[in-house]
């Protein structure tokens, strides 16, 4: 800062005299724990929603799971229309803040006053009225989520181009997940039931996303006005959205890569919804237990975090990948065994393990399939990538609210009005048998994806630019 630098200044009259326009200025280096913050503020609301949504308007307001489960597939076909239209839109961005912050500045507080309304439905609202509440709110949540998100992990590739300086920063903006985990999922079941509100009543969820609210925003602009984006990508042709869209859904390896993330995602989704009536119904425990059970988990999983980034140095990202897999899948074997308290810790241990090396390697294959069509094409469009990626993984939500819906069916659990006649069971098979049949399918279809890593992507010619300069490919 304020240092004269005459040989800049030499360049800069050199270029304007002979007309000639002056060099992108160098990317500054992001730190990676100032990118890694903004995981922690992107996490805290989409994980209250998934954690308490069920809770709250199914168990205590009396919503029934079919209906749930409607809104979830209406909102899974929006999610797939809204995503990519706000992934072009990032690649178009052209601006002094460059191409995803201001994005990201204005997604903070939109999904901070969505998230409020939607964990505060007026009491007098019931049957269709409470239906609507909770559509609009929920698709409202879900759609400024997805334009944070599509911003904030289009910046994972651009920011960190090498596979090392990569996998330590997505280690370490888990890192900042898993916390955002602790306050989001273990610690809102005791705001909610006890220290800011009852098991039966809404105005503690009401003021837990207040308070949640505001925490989000504050470290997404933190991160925001800290992450430097390349310059240069402000400067390149802006993708039309038709072409970039039939390529990107044209390209083999997203549809391999796609199969095993649902899977991944959609277990996760699951479990994040179910485990409080899982702790309710099927321990017979308080509700606020499930800070235990969530707590365990996710310190297991921050632990086995750098462990899992030992393996991906070591074995490489996919590889590793493959065998996070395998170690979730044998997890929910576990946790369907166990039977007390007790022994739901013992499993969720190992749940965290397994989870923690599904954190540590997913989006780095995602981001090798980015990089491998940059490379290609010759066109950074990592936000409508991302975007049709982060479409196809929403579909989770669907999946879980079939999941949900199936209870009526086999057990006849509709709500908590009409639990049925065994809804320990019920919750049993939700959160075990149905992410480890999940999770060994994204194992086995893991084992299809082959995809370079970043270094071999950047090296090798893109056939586009090959074209354009009269090279062959």
């Amino acid at each position: 800062m304020g240092q004269h630098r005459p040989e800049v200044e030499e360049a800069a009259v050199a270029a304007a005299s002979s007309n000639v326009p002056l060099p992108a200025p160098a990317p500054v280096r992001t730190p990676a724990w100032r990118y890694a913050l903004g995981m922690f503020g992107t996490s805290i609301p989409i994980n209250l929603i998934r954690g308490s949504i069920v809770l709250l308007y199914v168990d205590i307001l009396g919503m029934d799971v079919r209906v749930y489960a409607a809104v979830m597939a209406v909102y899974a076909v929006i999610d797939a229309i809204d995503n990519p239209v706000l992934g072009h839109l990032s690649d178009r961005t052209r601006t002094r803040l460059g191409r995803r912050r201001p994005w990201l500045l204005l997604g903070a507080p939109l999904l901070a006053a969505s998230m409020i309304a939607l964990f505060s439905p007026p009491g007098s609202l019931d049957g269709p009225g409470l239906v609507a509440w909770f559509a609009l709110f929920a698709i409202l949540s879900e759609l400024f989520d997805s334009m944070l998100n599509a911003n904030y992990g289009a910046l994972l590739p651009e920011l960190f181009p090498g596979e090392r300086s990569r996998a330590l920063a997505n280690v370490l903006r888990q890192g900042f997940q898993l916390v955002a985990m602790v306050i989001s999922l273990a610690l809102t079941p005791v705001l909610t039931t006890s220290l800011l509100g009852s098991e039966e009543e809404v105005g503690g969820f009401s003021r837990t996303a207040a308070l949640y609210a505001v925490i989000a925003v504050a470290a997404i602009v933190v991160m925001t006005l800290g992450a430097h984006e390349v310059p240069a990508r402000g400067q390149e042709e802006r993708p039309r959205l038709l072409p970039s869209l039939v390529q990107i859904l044209r390209t083999p390896l997203l549809w391999k890569v796609a199969l095993p993330s649902l899977c991944y995602g959609s277990a996760v989704a699951i479990v994040l919804s179910g485990v409080q009536l899982y702790v309710r119904h099927t321990l017979g425990l308080p509700v606020a237990t499930a800070f235990l059970v969530q707590g365990v988990v996710l310190l297991t999983c921050a632990a086995a975090l750098f462990a899992w980034l030992a393996a991906v140095r070591r074995l490489g990202a996919l590889r590793t990948w493959r065998l996070a897999f395998w170690a979730l899948t044998g997890s929910f074997a576990l946790l369907y065994l166990a039977r007390d308290l007790t022994t739901a810790l013992l499993a969720g241990a190992v749940l965290g393990i397994g989870w923690a090396g599904l954190l540590a390697t997913n989006d780095l294959v995602v981001a090798r399939v980015v990089d491998r069509d940059a490379a290609v094409h010759g066109l950074h469009r990592e936000g409508l990538f991302l975007s049709v990626t982060g479409a196809l993984g929403r579909l989770s939500g669907a999946v879980s609210g079939l999941a949900l819906a199936s209870l009526g069916t086999f057990f006849g659990y509709h709500s908590g009005n009409s639990p049925g006649t065994d809804p320990g069971q019920a919750f049993r098979v939700y959160l075990c048998v149905y992410p480890f049949l999940l999770c060994a399918l994204g194992a086995l279809s893991a084992h299809l994806v082959r995809v370079p890593s970043p270094e071999r992507s950047a090296a090798e010619p893109s056939a586009d630019v090959a074209v354009r300069t009269g090279r062959r490919a």
